[in-house]
């Protein structure tokens, strides 16, 4: 009875260990295989194994060092660095779990949700001015475009003009701006004088923007580089000189302290040399009547006494 409930007990203690190893997501896994395959063994015989031939592995797959997955989410909300409302974004699990869906800035990608989305992408596009609001890639697109100014310059042909499509390649050149025709408007076309003119982008057919815009004169590129490198000289030999003032302002006021302190020491030896001729004397006669007193020797009284 002991034996049966024993093997029983081992049974199932088997099939739940295998069923929760299979069910269980693999974290942290290392996937190997034999470098050398085993051969074949007889029906009802276990495999004859190498004791150091089969005991070698070769790595397959490892999960700690994969790359991770990233979570898919719409945005509810405009997220600084990610987008704005409807937008799809691809975060890290950590920041989506723990930022975005915690705070409800995004919701997972479900049917229902995008759906949602994209009915109400539609009625912003679609609907009437009045109701229509701009997204916030617009609203930063707007803010770059006023700070903007476009400067295009002449080609050498008599023949150049400037018209819609030299003026969008030039906004992707210079500033890096995707303008379609359609939403590009100039005051008159085409244009070849040179001169200072205006250009207006409609953003999502909501704000218009007024960008001023200069068509100047050809200029060699060539003949650009030597007139920068002259002005690089022209700063150079300025700062040269600023440097050179300022050493010889030091130089000065260096040879005027000099001065200053000769004067001062001319002026201490004509007051020394002035002072009068009595002073001295008596000076000197009183250190030799001290010298005198000093040296005296002894008088005879005591010798009596």
């Amino acid at each position: 009875m002991w034996s049966s409930s024993r093997r029983v007990l081992h049974d199932l203690l088997t099939q739940v260990s295998v069923r929760s190893f299979s069910l269980t997501s693999a974290q942290n896994t290392v996937v190997v295989e034999r470098w050398w395959q085993v051969p074949l063994s007889k029906v009802g015989s276990p495999p004859r194994l190498h004791p150091r031939r089969h005991r070698i592995y070769k790595l397959v797959e490892d999960t700690k060092h994969s790359p991770k997955e990233k979570m898919e989410l719409i945005l509810t909300q405009t997220v600084p660095k990610l987008g704005g409302r409807g937008d799809t974004v691809f975060v890290k699990k950590s920041v989506g779990r723990n930022k975005l869906l915690a705070q409800g800035l995004a919701v997972y990608p479900s049917p229902e949700n995008k759906q949602m989305f994209a009915e109400e992408l539609r009625l912003l596009r679609e609907g009437n001015l009045e109701e229509r609001t701009q997204t916030r890639t617009g609203q930063l697109t707007v803010e770059f475009l006023k700070n903007s100014k476009l400067k295009i310059s002449k080609m050498p042909s008599d023949e150049f003009q400037l018209t819609k499509e030299v003026v969008c390649r030039q906004f992707l050149k210079k500033l890096g701006v995707v303008v379609p025709l359609q939403v590009l408007r100039l005051p008159f076309e085409p244009i070849k004088d040179v001169g200072d003119y205006w250009c207006e982008v409609t953003v999502n057919g909501i704000d218009t923007v007024r960008i001023p815009m200069s068509l100047l004169p050809y200029e060699d590129p060539s003949a650009s580089y030597q007139r920068q490198l002259k002005i690089q000289r022209q700063q150079q030999a300025a700062k040269d000189t600023l440097e050179v003032a300022d050493e010889e302002a030091g130089v000065k006021s260096v040879s005027a302290a000099a001065v200053e302190a000769g004067d001062a020491k001319d002026f201490s030896e004509s007051h020394v040399s002035e002072i009068p001729a009595s002073a001295g004397d008596i000076a000197t006669e009183t250190t030799r009547q001290t010298r005198q007193e000093t040296t005296a020797p002894p008088s005879d009284s005591s010798k009596k006494d």
